[in-house]
């Protein structure tokens, strides 16, 4: 990456000239303004700054004024005040404001020079996890969480802020909504992507079992117990533990479940030592579990234990634009799995797809896709040969939401190669862009990389 340049504002060229001359011996680019206002502007048109410094006491806008509204275009941008007519109270209301620095003039340019690599440095690393985290944005979380409609941004803006931080995470959704993938995308594109992730599914394990599964046990600890065993707390600890249904838990696990992530220490059944922990909990539930609560079925003490950050993952019927999308996408992964031609679906196909309230969510959707690459039948698309599109609505809507459905699927099709798509539906290149804006669609949405899921 280039290195930003420096902004220096100051209405004399005597000091312009001078700080020009010390900051290009040090290899720093420097650009300098008269005014203010010619300052503000070229960063209101968004051109590259690494950190502005301003003198104070200048005609027209002044440097406080500045400072505030710089910080209104760019919050992250680092500024360095200075004057020669600098007070107490003025230093404290400029870093009050946001400045990084007050310097008072006369001072020694190697000071200057110091805060400005210090800002600079600061700077970079910002622009870098801006970077990243919109790459973990557009990228990897849109390959692995497919969707354009505004849950699905909404769920991976989510993820996105959340996968970083160590804090407890309730996924709410109907089965086969992806619970279990969205677990997984906090856990890999968070901090400890090298780390375990053990997932365990409640409601699958005997109720006199899972205290065994989650805590370990050792040999001779119950009948049956003929070696020792490690619990899933235990092989989760440095990860992530993904509780799967967690409402399904027994009332005598939660307890234990909720003193182990209090104390962050575990002990095997049939042992007496203790075993440090240090885990991120993810848990999913299709259940309310407040209102499990409050019928005393699920401890409310551990609900907020593990609701310290909640996601809602929207059922597929819920975002009916995606349908095709998703659709094409697991066409082509059954044709890899299953070595078969890649069949296209066609109009008729989609608007059946978008009629459908799949119950299974993308499960469903999945195994439809199967079912259609190995030319069988889809039955549950005969429910309701009748049904209107979508949700309904006027003749525009429905049209609209079919004319989206087949873009969508266009797209999808060709890997979003905007010249195949522009050839197969023999649109003009700006009529395509029109309706792509008017959808909410971007070509990036469709890059699918081949281990999306």
């Amino acid at each position: 990456m280039s290195e930003l340049p420096i902004w220096l504002v100051d209405d004399d060229p005597g000091v312009r000239e001078s700080l020009t001359q010390w900051f290009e011996l040090g290899d720093l680019p420097v650009r300098t303004f008269a005014a203010s206002e010619a300052a503000l502007a070229a960063l209101t048109d968004g051109e590259p700054c690494g950190v502005l410094i301003s003198d104070v006491k200048m005609p027209g806008i002044d440097g406080l004024a500045l400072l505030e509204a710089v910080l209104a275009v760019d919050a992250d941008l680092p500024v360095v005040l200075i004057t020669g007519h600098g007070d107490v109270p003025m230093a404290v209301d400029a870093m009050r404001q946001g400045a990084w620095d007050f310097i008072e003039k006369p001072f020694e340019p190697e000071r200057l020079e110091e805060q400005v690599q210090r800002a600079l440095e600061r700077r970079r690393l910002g622009q870098e996890n801006r970077r990243l985290r919109q790459a973990l944005r557009q990228g990897g979380l849109a390959g692995r969480l497919l969707g354009e409609s505004s849950g699905m941004q909404r769920l991976r803006e989510q993820i996105a802020n959340l996968a970083p931080t160590r804090a407890s995470v309730l996924v709410h959704g109907e089965t086969g909504s992806g619970k279990e993938v969205v677990a997984r995308c906090l856990h890999e594109f968070g901090p400890g992507e090298a780390t375990p992730f053990v997932a365990l599914n409640c409601g699958a394990i005997a109720p006199e079992l899972i205290e065994s599964e989650l805590f370990g046990h050792e040999r001779g600890a119950f009948t049956g117990a003929l070696e020792t065993r490690i619990g899933k707390l235990e092989h989760a600890s440095g990860g992530t533990l993904f509780l799967d249904e967690v409402e399904s838990m027994p009332p005598a696990a939660q307890v234990k479940l909720l003193r182990a992530l209090q104390e962050g220490e575990v002990t095997r059944l049939g042992s007496n030592r203790v075993i440090h922990l240090d885990l991120r909990v993810v848990a999913a539930t299709k259940a309310d579990l407040l209102a499990m609560a409050s019928r005393g079925t699920f401890r409310e003490d551990l609900y907020y234990r593990l609701a310290i950050a909640e996601l809602s993952i929207p059922a597929l019927r819920e975002r009916r634009e995606d349908i095709a999308l998703l659709f094409n996408h697991f066409c082509r992964q059954a044709a890899d799995v299953h070595q078969r031609g890649r069949r296209e679906a066609d109009a008729e196909l989609l608007a059946a797809l978008a009629r459908h309230d799949w119950p299974g969510n993308l499960r469903e959707l999945r195994n439809a896709a199967t079912r259609f690459t190995l030319g069988l039948d889809i039955p549950q698309l005969g429910a309701d040969p009748q049904a209107a599109p979508g949700a309904g609505g006027s003749l525009a809507d429905q049209v609209a939401a079919f004319e989206a459905s087949l873009l969508r699927a266009a797209l999808a099709r060709h890997g979003g190669n905007i010249q195949a798509v522009l050839e197969e539906l023999e649109l003009p290149r700006r009529t395509l862009n029109q309706k792509m804006h008017r959808y909410g669609l971007r070509r990036e949405a469709f890059l699918v990389t081949p281990s999306a899921t």
